[in-house]
């Protein structure tokens, strides 16, 4: 009965320490990488290039403006392990999510509401970058 209890304290321990181990890992990462969310893509990936990290498009939505300029709506860190029996090293990823919708919706384009809080600040943005006539 005793070796059994040593055996489950020692298998008990060594799972706690490989979850703490894999958790710090990983709270780690996603640490070192900079907060691009709300960024253009552009903005997005030289900020990311300049950590050293891989940028990765893992889902876009819209196709209404160009690459450079859709919006980076979710980013997740990840660690691509090196091919086994090769020297090479494991690549630091970040995969982006990509929303490249217009500003606003119309009846021909996608893009965010105007019943949106996002709608109404790119419709707001737009009516106070155009200018009034003056006469």
């Amino acid at each position: 009965m005793q070796v059994s209890k040593t055996a489950l304290l020692t298998a008990a321990s060594t799972a706690v320490g490989m979850a703490m181990f894999v958790f710090g890992t990983v709270a780690a990462q996603a640490s070192s990488q900079p907060n691009v969310v709300g960024q253009k893509y552009s903005d997005a990936t030289s900020a990311l290039s300049s950590a050293g990290l891989s940028v990765v498009v893992s889902t876009t939505v819209g196709d209404t403006v160009d690459r450079s300029n859709c919006i980076v709506t979710h980013q997740q860190g990840r660690t691509e392990p090196a091919p086994e029996n090769t020297s090479a090293s494991a690549v630091n990823q970040v995969l982006l999510s990509l929303n490249c919708g217009a500003a606003v919706a119309s009846a021909t384009s996608s893009g965010n509401s105007l019943a949106s809080p996002e709608g109404r600040a790119a419709a707001a943005a737009a009516a106070s970058a155009t200018p009034t006539p003056s006469g």
